[in-house]
């Protein structure tokens, strides 16, 4: 069994209505990632100076050396940047991601932080690659910036962000059990739940976008009226369509620039100059979500076991179990655990087969209003879908009508009539059977096979998302 783990899907066409607090149309949230102290240093026992975010173009790690112009761009955060941001942003709700080991090293920073009553959330241990860390030293890594940060700070961090991650920082941080959202993640608009073993995490996504370290890197702004339009164009854009979280995100070595500044001083006026603005913590944000869209599992199709699956789904196409057992085998993932999902799979071996095996489900069909019917010996869904429009009370001389265009019909096409019935009501179904029995046989084949096909998508809307 091969599964796909990517989830593709997400809320799909219909995200979940926020319900932000006070009937706010946007959530913004602030986040100022302090990092310096905590990067890659000879000082710090790292093998090389640090390359990533700085304003130096093209930076390459020195190996074995200190690197005086990278250090003192990365000072220049502690000392200037943050001071100016702090005085900026200090009477709103502001989230901190503090690299523990930077932390450490500001203990002014720190004291500003608390008494700002801004949260802050772990940033890692320290600020450097995760990629190529073995499982059990991220662990350790994870588990030291946690004890680290609670020293540092007095308070056990609820929300964790690494930003240089692994493929298994997501999962490991949600193994602590520590943390009431991780933010590793640039998916969506809008938190989401990601099911870990036992644990249900929620997941707060952050950016990469609205983000100033857009000025250090070659795809990215040139100043800061460029930044500026950009923010409030996302602004507008998440304001407009309602109920969605916006982050921004901050370095103090950035940001923190007096040229930039200013424009994150004017983006803030323009936001808080907009009625229905939510300014919040991503904490504040992940328990608003745990409470208003609390998690509930439910069985997914891509994680059955064929017995499940094919039990499940194998009468979805009529008497034609064979095509789950087929859908079983594709590379299912997340996305697949939806009613269109699942139909897309079942319906691609349908479309696969031969001829003869698509006539076979067609032939499986029963009579509309038939003998079968009469029998009472139509499979559940047949029943039900019959009965919803109307064919369980038909007259005598409606199913005479009935059973006449049947008999003609099966008489030209040499295969039942099949219609979605659910889509039609009584005269709509005979008015489709005297257009179709005209139709040359090819041409009826193919409608057919859209028709089964549609029959399936309604039994699957019944039963998943």
């Amino acid at each position: 069994m091969q599964r796909y783990p990517r989830d593709m899907h997400g809320y799909g066409a219909t995200p979940p209505e926020a319900q932000w607090p006070g009937g706010a149309r946007i959530a913004v949230n602030l986040v100022l990632n302090y990092e310096e102290g905590g990067e890659n240093n000879i000082l710090h026992g790292d093998g090389a100076s640090e390359a990533f975010l700085s304003e130096i173009t093209g930076a390459q790690p020195w190996p074995g050396m200190r690197h005086a112009n990278m250090e003192s761009i990365y000072e220049y955060g502690a000392r200037a940047g943050f001071w100016r941001l702090h005085r900026m942003l200090r009477d709103l709700p502001i989230t901190v991601y503090g690299v523990a080991s930077a932390l450490a090293r500001g203990p002014g920073q720190v004291e500003a932080m608390t008494q700002a009553g801004w949260e802050i959330a772990s940033h890692g241990l320290k600020w450097v690659e995760h990629k190529d860390m073995a499982e059990g030293d991220e662990r350790a890594a994870i588990a030291e910036a946690i004890r680290l940060h609670t020293e540092v700070t007095g308070t056990a961090p609820r929300g964790f962000y690494c930003g240089r991650s692994s493929g298994n920082t997501i999962r490991l941080a949600a193994e602590t059990g520590q943390f009431a959202y991780v933010a590793d993640s640039y998916a969506d608009d809008l938190p989401y739940w990601a099911e870990v073993g036992d644990r249900d995490q929620l997941i707060v996504p952050y950016t990469l976008d609205a983000n100033d370290m857009r000025f250090a890197i070659q795809a990215g702004h040139a100043d800061g009226a460029s930044w500026e339009t950009y923010l409030r164009d996302s602004f507008d854009c998440l304001y407009r369509e309602g109920g969605r979280m916006m982050s921004v995100g901050l370095h103090c070595r950035l940001a923190g620039r007096p040229g930039r500044a200013e424009a994150l001083r004017r983006f803030i006026d323009y936001a808080q100059g907009h009625a229905g603005v939510w300014f919040a913590t991503r904490l504040q944000i992940a328990e608003h979500w745990a409470e208003t869209h609390p998690h509930v599992r439910r069985i997914r199709p891509s994680q059955m076991d064929r017995k499940t699956f094919v039990s499940a789904y194998g009468s979805i196409f009529e008497h034609s179990p064979w095509i789950a057992e087929r859908a079983f085998d594709l590379n299912l993932g997340p996305a697949h655990d939806t009613a269109a999902g699942l139909h897309n799979a079942l319906a691609r071996m349908f479309r696969s087969s031969t001829e003869d095996e698509r006539l076979g489900v067609l032939t499986a069909h029963p009579d509309l209003a038939g003998k079968l019917a009469a029998a009472g010996r139509l499979t559940a869904d047949s029943t039900a879908e019959q009965a919803g429009a109307g064919l369980d009370t038909l007259t005598d001389a409606e199913r005479a009508t009935f059973q006449d265009r049947n008999a003609r019909y099966v008489a030209k096409h040499g295969f039942p009539f099949i219609i979605a019935v659910r889509d039609h009501d009584k005269a709509g179904i005979l008015a489709a059977m005297d257009r179709r029995i005209g139709n040359d046989r090819t041409v009826e084949f193919a409608e057919a096979c859209r028709q089964v096909e549609r029959i399936a998508r309604l039994r699957l809307a019944d039963l998943l998302p």
